[in-house]
């Protein structure tokens, strides 16, 4: 086989490691809970963790690539990614857990940045394409799986092994990396540390306040002081990307109404249901009582028709206007979390069934043209910087939505289960108090053990309705996020900027023929 098809195998092998684990963590998430004694907000920082190193590192480590050669960086993350599995599989309790997801998150973002230069070095015309197909339906296909995969391996053996399996795959992939992967050239850049920093602290003070609001208080000094202090360096953040003359978030960028638009479009993506996987996995196996194994099955159709739709949406986007599939789209993904509403206290899982359809269609609809439009609007030398924003928005996206979306669940749940067990079950007492602390904390099937046999029928079914009662509550919240990010997206994407983009294009460039993969590498970012 040619040195630069074992080039695509081992940055698919990469790939599928770093997308597997941030659907196949969600199926484990109750197991982890059960087996380490962790709290909601414990479960939410679990996902939360690696979303956030994602989010803060893609565009910088970009830079280190042109700096250091893409291999080089790929390498680095790997070993970091395949060490850091170990670490979480090992992990004595969920701060250990945390930490070593956020150092998960380190690694993937090389490895994320690194992956389309290595092989637009390796690949040249035409065969790019086919490249770059074989690493979309990986990447594709690694979504999709990774409930199944991780349900089987919870169920089968421990949650332990959804990280174990990283690392044979890993040592794997940095074998095959050093003997049939060539550096790519190099060239002086000079990395943006001071806005990495920056964008990672105010992120993750912004998140902290939002997980923590509840528990210690919206005005109490533990949350507010982190949200002065996001919100001050954010603001440090924009200055300095104002200011550096190679920022690491190019800010000019966002005058383009239709990369505002595509932007956008990743976040509204990510914040609705991308953030409520978490939610639906607790809903299917704390409150239904399913297996780790028979969650990830009922998440099949969601999965599949993401998978599904995607190549279509692909192709569309070669003859339909932008706008009008990303519109649509979200506005699938909205209808979709809308149907899943009518859940109640006494339904089954098939009442998600339908929302699982539309939404999961939405979505594969979805992800083609956004890329297509964060790329397109933008020039051939910004195409890398234009897909790395778009992807550092779905995880920002991704973990500003899970923090925001518990917040509201909890403060729903609480104030429910405060009244439903004042109503029907008075004898609790002065322990009525506990079971609702208890309860809201994530550690419900303990405050259930806590009482006498014949207390814990009416308080299971009390937190049943409670827990229904804040989940269709964020259901509708992720609905408008969607469909707010499908009026904007119509709004702002605009074809002119697109034709402009390309128009720019063809005059500093040869000719050449018109057709082109909507897929750019520069600084090492990924669409």
């Amino acid at each position: 086989m040619a040195r630069k098809w074992w080039a695509l195998l081992t940055v698919c092998l990469g790939m599928l490691m770093l997308l597997v684990d941030i659907t196949i963590v969600n199926v484990a998430l109750p197991s982890m809970a059960a087996d380490l004694n962790a709290s909601f907000s414990d479960l939410q920082w679990t996902i939360d963790a690696y979303a956030l190193s994602l989010a803060a590192l893609m565009l910088v480590v970009g830079s280190l690539g042109d700096l250091l050669g893409h291999r080089r960086i790929f390498g680095i993350g790997l070993t970091v990614f395949t060490i850091s599995s170990l670490l979480c599989g090992v992990a004595p309790d969920s701060l250990f857990l945390i930490l070593s997801r956020a150092a998960q998150g380190v690694g993937g973002a090389a490895m994320f940045a690194a992956s389309l230069a290595l092989l637009a070095n390796e690949f040249k015309g035409r065969e790019r394409g086919t490249a770059l197909g074989i690493w979309g339906a990986t990447a594709g296909a690694s979504v999709a799986v990774g409930p199944l995969i991780g349900g089987a391996l919870t169920s089968g053996i421990s949650w332990r092994w959804v990280f174990f399996v990283n690392v044979p795959i890993g040592a794997l992939t940095l074998a095959l990396l050093a003997v049939k992967v060539d550096e790519t050239r190099r060239r002086p850049v000079h990395p943006d540390w001071a806005g990495a920093i920056t964008f990672a602290c105010s992120l993750f003070a912004l998140v902290f306040a939002l997980i923590r609001g509840n528990v210690d208080g919206w005005t109490s000094g533990p949350v507010l002081s982190p949200f002065i202090a996001g919100g001050c360096l954010l603001a440090a953040f924009l200055a300095i990307e104002l200011a550096r003359r190679e920022p690491m978030l190019d800010l000019a960028l966002f005058r383009n109404p239709t990369f505002l638009g595509a932007s956008l479009a990743a976040l509204t993506l990510a914040a609705s249901l991308y953030a409520l996987i978490l939610y639906i996995t607790l809903y299917l196996q704390d409150i239904l009582g399913y297996s780790a194994f028979q969650a990830g099955l009922r998440f099949l159709p969601l999965t599949l028709l993401v998978l599904l739709a995607a190549p279509v949406g692909g192709r569309l986007s070669a003859h339909v206007p932008l706008r009008l599939l990303l519109s649509v789209g979200l506005t699938l993904v909205g209808v979709g979390l809308a149907l899943m509403t009518s859940v109640e206290a006494s339904s089954g899982w098939t009442v998600l069934f339908a929302g699982f359809i539309v939404a999961g269609a939405g979505s594969g609809l979805t992800n083609p043209p956004r890329a297509s439009a964060a790329i397109g609007s933008v020039p051939e030398e910004k195409t890398g910087v234009g897909s790395g924003v778009n992807n550092t928005a779905l995880q920002v996206g991704l973990a500003t939505g899970i923090a925001s979306l518990g917040a509201v669940f909890q403060s729903r749940v609480h104030d429910v289960l405060a009244g439903q067990l004042t109503a029907t079950v008075p004898q609790l007492g002065e322990r009525t108090h506990g079971v609702i602390d208890q309860a809201t904390s994530g550690n419900a099937p303990a405050a259930l053990q806590s009482l006498p046999p014949g207390l814990r029928q009416p308080v299971a079914h009390a937190l049943r309705v409670a827990f229904v009662s804040g989940f269709d509550r964020i259901l509708w919240i992720a609905a408008v996020i969607s469909f707010a990010g499908a009026v904007l997206s119509f709004l702002l994407v605009r074809q002119r900027d697109l034709e402009d983009a390309s128009e720019t294009e063809r005059g500093e460039l040869e000719p050449r023929p018109s057709t082109r993969v909507d897929v750019g590498v520069s600084r090492g970012s990924a669409s």
